[in-house]
């Protein structure tokens, strides 16, 4: 978790982290707040395979979460849960993240020979030269990368802080909904977590570079990762719930009937050509932004693969439209593809919401750390 400066008591996300509790046998549940939904997965594993076990996707009351904060914590943890009835899960412990730009992350050197409370302690005294507010206001966690190249003394360490308010607001839901914080991470890192699982599907090298685009209902991040770690990641407003809007406004729905004939279909004729293509326009061009302002910040001038995530990545065509304007073979991920199913879950519509369990997947797959 990202504790406070005083403990480290969970880790933030991969590898071998600094501050590790003991694990539990007690089942942990992925809970991703969203801007619109609260989306819940749990696993099993048996050797190598996983097992759905429980999921739900719980719609939240418009503007309970704006921009990825939480506004309305009680509708949250209402949502959360209902969630956790839809889903039939008994878990008592979740794991949770906070968005990334909610999160200051930073690589730091430190001596290869301090012991974990020796690092916590200098990890202490530097943070105060990264992070832009007083370190009382912080939560903060870390974890040890590995080692400096030619320099074996030496290690990478990486720092991850938020403001202690979007931590305790994602507690709070959660206890709201009768579940209890044993993780909370950062999207980036569940994603990548996930992303994991949809590697091997993918004809890329390990040296090959992916882009993941997330296209949520308000937020549109792009994770850029290489050998199955993030180079960079950045977020733009912009997502389906521009598409709700529109339906909104042209045909007269409401907010739930809108985004139920998004999903299902019986709208006019003219929705197609004068609502969905539009839309599915602007969200290439929204992808060929974000890769701008990658290509613009690093070595590389092309990605080798485009993956498409979030409730959007469903909308028919829209990855062969990315595909041709942009160049770059494009997917729609499924981190679930290679999993089984426990009875309680219903495969069609787990495959409908796939694709928008990234950072749900990635969450529940800390149970396994």
């Amino acid at each position: 978790m990202l504790g406070r400066r005083s403990c480290v008591q969970v880790p933030v996300g991969r590898g071998e982290t600094v501050g590790l509790i003991p694990k539990s046998q007690s089942p942990l549940v992925g809970v991703d707040i969203s801007s619109t939904a609260v989306k819940l997965l749990q696993l099993s594993r048996s050797g190598n395979r996983f097992r759905v076990e429980h999921y739900a996707v719980e719609p939240l009351p418009p503007n309970a979460v704006v921009e990825k904060n939480i506004v309305e914590v009680e509708a949250v943890g209402e949502a959360i849960r209902r969630a956790m009835n839809r889903s039939g899960s008994k878990a008592k412990l979740a794991a949770a993240a906070v968005a990334g730009s909610a999160v200051i992350t930073k690589v730091i050197p430190m001596p290869a020979e301090l012991d974990e409370n020796d690092m916590e302690a200098q990890i202490e005294l530097e943070a105060v030269n990264y992070i832009p507010y007083p370190i009382e206001e912080v939560n903060l966690d870390f974890e040890v990368i590995g080692a400096i190249p030619n320099n074996p003394e030496m290690v990478q360490v990486l720092l991850a802080a938020s403001r202690s308010e979007n931590v305790e607001l994602r507690q709070s839901a959660l206890e709201l909904g009768g579940l209890q914080a044993k993780v909370m991470d950062v999207e980036a890192f569940a994603v990548e977590n996930a992303y994991a699982l949809v590697a091997s599907e993918l004809p890329v090298s390990i040296d090959g570079v992916v882009a993941l685009v997330d296209i949520g209902a308000t937020m549109t991040t792009l994770n850029v990762l290489r050998g199955g770690r993030s180079l960079y990641s950045r977020e733009q407003v912009f997502g389906g719930k521009q598409l709700t809007d529109e339906i909104m406004r042209r045909y007269g729905l409401s907010y739930e009937e809108a985004g139920l004939a998004k999903r299902q279909g019986g709208l006019p004729e003219s929705y197609e050509m004068e609502v969905l293509e539009p839309f599915k326009e602007a969200t290439v061009q929204q992808i060929s932004r974000l890769l701008q302002f990658f290509y613009a910040g690093s070595e590389f001038n092309r990605v080798d693969h485009i993956v498409l995530a979030g409730g959007c990545a469903v909308l028919g065509g829209l990855p062969e439209m990315v595909e041709e304007q942009l160049g770059v073979p494009t997917v729609v991920a499924n981190p679930l593809a290679q999993m089984t199913l426990g009875p309680k879950v219903n495969a069609h519509a787990l495959a409908q919401d796939a694709p928008a369990l990234m950072i749900a997947t990635g969450l529940a797959l800390r149970s396994f750390d």
